[in-house]
């Protein structure tokens, strides 16, 4: 079911420091024909890896959030958050639902069923890893799925506090074989900046939920310092890759090395305080509001759940920088959550999350779209 309640970046707190203006992107428009392209925002020289075409790939869901393929690629997991209900999604589109997450609830705004991250070793485990909200706050839990059905429910961690807004939610397993959490700092700033606390973090661990070896403070933190992360990616060299919505001011893309701060509540966007690691890339909250990232061809692609947009960041060569950030399919889908790259091709797949309240769609009006790459 779809909640009557106001859903987007929660109220905002008030300002601690002055924000450096990031630099302004350069304007351009290119031209919308059969690539469904809209405006952009880009450099005079054409940017490599670029979308070339969208096509409905499934439709009648309601916001789905999570997106898990199968190591075999045979067909991915899609997560609805409101309704908890897990889809099986082929390829070629087709759309069968594989069950529901029990002792799964809803914070009235943003929490719910969220991530879902299959096992790399599936084949053998069949298990599959979902977070989700519950009574007592975030979860993360893992499930057998043999290919047809879900079942035998398990709580791996707990203990991540929950709120209206700020929940995080994303699940993804790293080239290392461990399991990357992302938490909200669930409208409590303080908890962000404290290491002994689950929340404001990426989070690392085994697949048992215990902290991963290596762990910079021996416990199940890898980064702190965050407001509400909402997107991971590891890029072709095993570097994570974060995307994090601000409060008023500045959206961030953060590249996260284990024990780093990225500022947040004492630094939204660039900023100068001794100990806080600034983001590669900055946004304007209208601009962007990041849900989920991909990593195809060397390139970050973001989407914007307010900004309504699909945005392209190239990484620059093996470097920790990134190019010029460009702009597609502006308002073109409404607004874009989650994203993921098929495997073994040149595409990425896309939801939309318009049946929510700010969407104000009908439940069964978002889909999963089909973006090829250039």
């Amino acid at each position: 079911m779809r909640l009557a309640h106001t859903r987007g970046r929660g109220p905002a707190a008030p300002q601690r420091r002055a924000f450096r203006t990031p630099a302004a992107l350069t304007a351009a428009v290119l031209l919308a024909g059969l690539t469904g392209l809209g405006t952009a925002q880009a450099d005079t020289a054409a940017p490599t890896g670029v979308p070339t075409g969208v096509t409905n790939l499934t439709t009648g869901l309601t916001v789905p959030w999570g997106v898990g393929w199968t190591p075999d690629n045979s067909h991915a997991l899609v997560t609805e958050r409101d309704d908890f209900r897990v889809w099986k999604v082929t390829p070629t589109g087709q759309k069968t639902q594989v069950g529901t997450v029990p002792n799964t609830v809803t914070t009235g705004g943003e929490g719910g069923l969220m991530g879902v991250a299959v096992d790399p070793d599936w084949a053998t485990t069949q298990h599959v890893y979902v977070m989700h909200t519950a009574a007592e706050g975030n979860r993360i839990a893992r499930m057998t799925y043999n290919g047809t059905t879900l079942t035998n429910y398990t709580v791996i961690l707990q203990g991540i506090a929950k709120a209206h807004y700020h929940n995080g939610g994303r699940l993804a397993f790293g080239p290392d074989g461990y399991l990357y959490a992302t938490t909200g700092d669930a409208q409590n700033t303080a908890l962000a900046q404290d290491r002994n606390s689950l929340n404001g973090k990426i989070l690392r661990m085994t697949k048992a939920g215990q902290p991963a070896p290596g762990n910079p403070f021996g416990n199940l933190v890898y980064s702190l310092g965050h407001r509400n992360p909402q997107g991971i990616a590891f890029d072709r060299n095993g570097r994570l890759w974060e995307a994090e919505f601000g409060d008023t001011r500045f959206d961030e893309l953060n590249l996260i090395k284990p024990g780093a701060n990225y500022g947040w509540p004492t630094c939204e966007g660039t900023c100068s305080v001794a100990g806080m690691t600034n983001p590669k890339k900055t946004w304007t909250t209208g601009e962007a509001s990041p849900s989920g990232i991909a990593i195809a061809d060397n390139v970050v692609y973001m989407a914007a759940l307010r900004g309504q947009r699909l945005w392209h960041i190239p990484i620059t060569g093996d470097t920790e920088n990134v190019g010029t950030a460009t702009a597609y399919y502006v308002g073109t889908y409404g607004r874009l959550r989650t994203l993921a790259k098929t495997p073994g091709q040149e595409e990425l797949w896309l939801t939309t999350t318009n049946a929510d309240a700010n969407g104000g769609q009908p439940e069964g009006s978002d889909r999963v779209l089909k973006v090829t790459l250039g």
